[in-house]
């Protein structure tokens, strides 16, 4: 007798990967805590954690929204301005040090840098350069909003249940005189680059595990009962400023965020990690969840993920709640899936042949 013959199929490569259909496997993850219908959820990060708010308002779950659109804009026009994207206005939050800055700011009431950035008689948020397609009229107008999303990401973090997070990159630019970070390389979306005081960072695992220990810890402080969840962004890089190609670099960026968030949900019973990298990028599934550009996931690969992530809580939540975790989001049929997503324009920079 030895370990292996006690073990279930979900174990053995053959009967739970080889001898199914990519659609009938299973059993890829087992929630550590009931997420039910009623629980305010907060969800915030890259790109592709934008659809598991939409995921779970499509399902009739309580996606806990602290700064609204505002009185009679149309839903297209919200999305554009970055409204009702995440769980509150701060745009994409790309890596671990920018979600502890955002905490910093929410709870231990430490001011953002004095910068804004001008173009054109308009005024840009460095923090959230794109959340206002043409800008601001004033820089009074562009810190006041900032501060209503810092205000907002406050109550999201102390009436929130469950914070959603999903980790993005692990290349980002930062200050080297204040030494804060941008979520976006200045002089891209908006500002002006300046090689002595704009560096560039790729962080590193032990730095990435700090910051994140670190935001989880401040957020707990205050919300002693909030529970997390962990996914990586499955979409891989726009573009990248590390001298290396753009597919070692994604690959590099990728492990090492799957493996922090590993390690954290690892040792704590209140972390939580869902597959949803390995769902789309895993070899199992032949690249099927992806555009022809095998960057930007399908909408019926987004529904393949949120199945399985909703499906998985079935056990957890009752039978009384099954129709509503297995009601299915209906794709979008002309819509990507990454639709409100700031590295994307990074794209605009390459040479075309």
């Amino acid at each position: 007798m030895n370990p292996y013959e006690r073990l279930p199929d979900k174990a053995f490569w053959r009967p739970a990967i080889a001898d199914r259909s990519m659609f009938q496997i299973d059993e890829l993850w087992q929630p550590k805590f009931a997420l039910r219908p009623k629980m305010p959820v907060a969800t915030f990060g890259s790109c592709f954690a934008q659809h598991i708010g939409k995921a779970l308002k499509a399902r009739d779950f309580n996606w806990l929204i602290t700064e609204h659109s505002p009185l009679g804009m149309k839903p297209g026009s919200a999305q554009e301005f970055n409204y009702e994207v995440f769980s509150c206005r701060t745009g994409n939050i790309y890596t671990t040090s920018l979600l502890r800055q955002w905490t910093s700011w929410a709870l231990e009431g430490k001011a953002p840098p004095d910068e804004c950035w001008e173009a054109s008689g308009r005024y840009y948020d460095p923090f959230r350069p794109a959340v206002e397609r043409d800008g601001f009229e004033s820089r009074d107008e562009m810190e006041k909003s900032r501060q209503v999303a810092i205000d907002a990401f406050c109550e999201c973090i102390k009436r929130s249940k469950c914070f959603v997070f999903t980790l993005g990159l692990t290349e980002s630019w930062v200050n080297a005189t204040g030494g804060y970070e941008y979520p976006m390389c200045p002089g891209t979306v908006a500002g002006e680059f300046d090689e002595s005081r704009h560096l560039f960072e790729n962080q590193s695992f032990p730095v990435i595990r700090e910051n994140l220990v670190a935001s989880i810890e401040m957020m707990r402080q205050v919300n002693p009962d909030l529970k997390f969840l962990l996914t990586v962004s499955p979409v891989p890089l726009t573009a990248t400023c590390s001298g290396k190609h753009v597919l070692v670099a994604t690959t590099y960026s990728k492990s090492v965020l799957r493996a922090v968030a590993g390690d954290i949900a690892a040792e704590r019973d209140f972390v939580d990690y869902f597959p949803s990298f390995e769902i789309i990028n895993s070899p199992t599934f032949r690249g099927s969840f992806f555009e022809p550009n095998q960057r930007n996931v399908t909408a019926f690969g987004v529904d393949f993920v949120m199945s399985h992530f909703f499906d998985a809580f079935e056990e957890k939540i009752g039978k009384n709640q099954k129709g509503r975790a297995r009601k299915r989001q209906k794709p979008a049929k002309e819509k990507r899936a990454d639709e409100v997503c700031e590295e994307e324009l990074l794209d605009a920079f390459g040479r075309r042949s």
